[in-house]
């Protein structure tokens, strides 16, 4: 963020000492709402998304009201805004590169010094130097293959879902109070929306409690759990302890109703009756779909600026990535179990 604002500000574009201040506390803050192990756990303690409890986290810090405007998109400059979110913002220019160094997959290197030096602003939006064009092609090809060989592997897809099932077991043990808070070392923040279920954002108890939770808390409870009289909390959690993460199919095509009953008749019989079928159902296996769109027209467009001060949206000005190629939606159907 701090490069891409001094490359704006020496092509002549006027940013104040606060808006500056106030774009770097946007974007150091801006996914201050996580839950821990991020997406994985998004709607398991609120009903609404990190987006509107970062909001929420920067109002109760008191930030400054140019701070807000600028992550809400209600600043007067609107460029601001998308530095922080926008499909080339600097967010993502951040994290493929880090993710693809640390997970070794060269797909998800791109040109990020480059794309910062073409960032423009032309009536009030951030465009992209002409010189830039094949360095956002990379990066949406790029982002579009780190989604399938990393954020949605197989492994990462099957680790989610048993943790998932996993803490919805703990939910409901802890909710029949057959899971108590001074029976295992849970910390009292995670006991809180286990006992409690999913909350309301505006419940000022529960963000006291989610703002100290953080991935510990969990992987703590993981490792005792393993020991827990309940079956099933620890089979699941001697699977993840244990990084037993299970088996995913994948296709390209919805699973019929037919087929997951077979299925789960399946695994049912695989534990000889040791559980019940709704146990089975509910706890040791998930479906559901997956998404991977390389470039939204819902969303913000990403604009090139030539140098006769044409602008056109990037699949106009591209010579690899065409319309249909860009609004393409790939889905596909899961099925896990343990």
């Amino acid at each position: 963020m701090t490069q891409a604002l001094e490359v704006l500000a020496n092509k002549g574009e006027t940013i104040s000492d606060k808006e500056y201040s106030a774009s770097l506390q946007a974007i150091l803050l801006h996914d201050i709402g996580h839950a821990p192990f991020s997406h994985c756990l998004e709607n398991f303690f609120f009903n609404t998304s990190h987006e509107q409890i970062s909001l929420q986290f920067m109002k109760d810090l008191q930030v400054d009201e140019t701070v807000t405007k600028i992550f809400e998109d209600k600043y007067s400059k609107k460029f601001l805004h998308e530095l922080v979110s926008s499909q080339v913002d600097t967010d993502r220019l951040d994290y493929l590169t880090r993710d693809s160094f640390f997970t070794g997959v060269s797909e998800g290197v791109i040109g990020t010094e480059r794309i910062l030096k073409m960032f423009s602003v032309y009536e009030d939006e951030l465009v992209i130097d002409e010189k830039g064009i094949y360095s956002i092609e990379k990066f949406i090809i790029s982002r579009r293959l780190m989604y399938w060989q990393v954020y949605m592997h197989k492994t990462v897809v099957g680790a989610d879902c048993l943790l998932q099932n996993l803490l919805k077991r703990a939910r409901f043990l802890a909710q029949n109070d057959a899971l108590l808070e001074k029976e295992f070392p849970i910390t009292n923040h995670l006991f809180y929306f286990l006992k409690n279920g999913i909350r309301e954002i505006n419940d000022k108890e529960a963000l006291n409690h989610y703002m100290l939770l953080d991935d510990t808390d969990i992987w703590s409870c993981v490792k005792v759990w393993t020991a827990h009289k309940d079956k099933i909390l620890s089979l699941l959690a001697n699977k993840l302890a244990n990084r037993e993460i299970g088996h995913l199919e994948i296709k390209t095509s919805p699973f019929s109703n037919e087929e997951l009953q077979q299925k789960y008749d399946k695994l049912y019989k695989e534990f000889n009756v040791a559980f019940s079928r709704d146990e089975v159902e509910n706890y040791f296996c998930s479906s559901n779909e997956l998404h991977n769109k390389a470039y939204s027209f819902d969303d913000r467009q990403i604009n090139i600026l030539f140098k006769n001060g044409q602008i056109k949206e990037i699949y106009e000005a591209s010579d690899q990535l065409d319309k249909n190629f860009l609004s393409k939606e790939i889905k596909k159907y899961y099925y896990f179990q343990i």
